[in-house]
């Protein structure tokens, strides 16, 4: 087998995945520690080598045309199996090691998810975290990542492996001085007329699930509500007596205690919905993958996410 990479275009796949995950050729640049002149130079002689362009170039943002989004999912995979490959010939190998790429809806993740992760990474010092959180729905196979924190149902494919950290109850509630000023909806016709607080995605808000006793289930978009993308946020908005929300329950369970928040309509709570971490095949036998999946679902096991049945 011949090899017919030379170093000037490995630098060029290294450029350009790092370009890939930059909002311009300026941001990539000062992540490589070279110009920006020679970020756009070896993304072009690597394009000229293969015969396609990559990116799409405006003075707004730089993005990735269809055969660049091609070529990053090789890349990333290449780059993956190179990193496995290296700590597989280390005296270390037994040893997770190496970057870890984790999504996470917010509040999940920085509640649930960091107290673990940071567990880990003291007990093994040689992996690295990079940490995105967000309750955008992404690929993880499409953006390169090694692991994602989802609640929900989950998209059928054959290239992804999924295993249930929780069953989450979703709970409607808001604070008592709002429900003493406002008044107990009772039903989902006098929900109507209250001020009411919903999560924001892909440019429209997210449906309230609702399920009354012996019916089907019900979904629940308010005419006029505050619609807000961060689930941290959407709490705090909740918690200043701005109106009423739906929040998994593990997000509130401390609240409600306290009385910070009180349960409304809760004989029209939906069925409980999976907690699931998720991460493409091609990763499943990486010894870095395999300890956090490990020791995620041990923690299940124990309820750190709630119930699992």
């Amino acid at each position: 087998m011949s090899i017919n990479f030379s170093a000037e275009t490995l630098r060029g796949i290294t450029n350009f995945v790092v370009a890939a995950h930059s909002r311009s050729f300026t941001e990539a640049a000062e992540n490589l520690g070279i110009t920006k002149s020679a970020v756009g130079k070896s993304i072009a002689r690597l394009e000229e080598r293969l015969g396609t362009r990559l990116f799409h170039r405006s003075t707004r943002k730089l993005s990735l045309t269809t055969d660049g989004e091609a070529y990053l999912k090789s890349c990333l995979s290449a780059l993956d199996i190179l990193d496995t490959a290296e700590h597989a010939l280390c005296k270390r190998q037994e040893i997770p090691s190496g970057n870890v790429r984790i999504d996470m809806p917010a509040s999940f993740g920085r509640n649930l998810m960091m107290p673990l992760l940071l567990d880990i990474v003291k007990q093994y010092p040689a992996l690295r975290l990079k940490l995105t959180f967000n309750d955008r729905l992404i690929d993880p196979v499409q953006e390169g990542i090694d692991l994602v924190l989802r609640l929900g149902e989950l998209q059928s494919t054959d290239e992804l492996i999924a295993r249930r950290l929780s069953r989450q109850r979703f709970v409607l509630c808001a604070t008592p001085a709002y429900l003493e000023q406002q008044g107990m909806p009772v039903d989902i016709d006098s929900l109507k007329q209250h001020r009411c607080i919903m999560g924001y995605r892909r440019g429209a808000p997210l449906a309230w699930r609702f399920k009354p006793e012996g019916d089907k289930e019900i979904r629940f978009i308010a005419d006029s509500a505050h619609e807000i993308s961060d689930g941290d946020a959407m709490l705090q908005a909740c918690l200043a007596g701005l109106g009423i929300a739906q929040f998994p329950e593990s997000m509130v369970t401390e609240y409600l205690e306290k009385g910070d928040l009180v349960p409304v309509m809760s004989e029209y709570a939906p069925d409980p919905a999976d907690l699931n971490i998720v991460w493409p095949k091609a990763k499943h036998l990486f010894p870095k993958i395999r300890l956090i999946v490990d020791r995620l679902l041990a923690k299940a096991e124990e309820g750190h996410f709630g119930s699992l049945r």
